[in-house]
């Protein structure tokens, strides 16, 4: 098995398809993993099957929720850009709640959410943020459940909308968003160089 999925320290140690279900996720690539297979199996096997699109589907599954979150800022800066004064709302609250995940935080995505232009994919950001416990969000509203897998759903589209916005290299990229998620997955900060997958 490649080094590439070893020591992933944020990454949760039960069996993949337990993780799967509890998101009620299904991948689109047939395992040959055992269902007691943890997270680097898989992992490796999907890598091996060049199974991009799953692979990101099962990383933002892995991730913690505030890594997760963070994975996702990233893909959106991929094709937004460097910080300015004209970044979205949504992308600027839920960046906000990774370098401070407090209830205040939390609520300031949600309205992010509340107030952003119909074409701003970014609130897939905020959306992750606003269901990353689990619950429907902050306040009242934590005293019920979120939808299964929805900060998990709303990350791994966060990637997708910046594979799309980034199509003329979307091998590339998708590859450079599995590296970044890894690097994130083994407690680094995803400041990735692409590696040859």
């Amino acid at each position: 098995m490649s080094d590439n999925f070893q020591g992933l320290v944020k990454v949760p140690r039960d069996p993949v398809a337990k993780l799967l279900s509890r998101c009620n996720v299904i991948l689109k690539t047939r395992l040959d993993a055992p269902a007691s297979a943890p997270a680097e199996v898989v992992l490796a096997e999907l890598h091996e099957k060049r199974a991009l699109v799953d692979l990101l589907r099962l990383l933002a599954i892995l991730l913690p929720p505030r890594e997760r979150v963070w994975w996702a800022c990233m893909a959106a800066r991929d094709y937004i850009g460097p910080r300015s004064e004209n970044d979205p709302p949504s992308l600027i609250a839920a960046e906000a709640w990774v370098y401070n995940p407090s209830e205040d935080n939390r609520e300031a995505a949600r309205r992010s959410l509340d107030h952003a232009y119909v074409d701003d994919d970014t609130v897939h950001c905020a959306t992750a943020v606003l269901y990353a416990d689990g619950t429907l969000g902050p306040g009242d509203l934590a005293q019920y459940p979120a939808p299964a897998g929805a900060s998990e759903a709303a990350a791994f589209a966060m990637n997708m909308v910046a594979l799309g916005e980034l199509s003329d290299r979307f091998e590339e990229h998708g590859w450079l968003l599995v590296d970044r998620a890894l690097d994130i997955g083994r407690g680094g900060n995803g400041q990735v160089q692409l590696e040859e997958a």
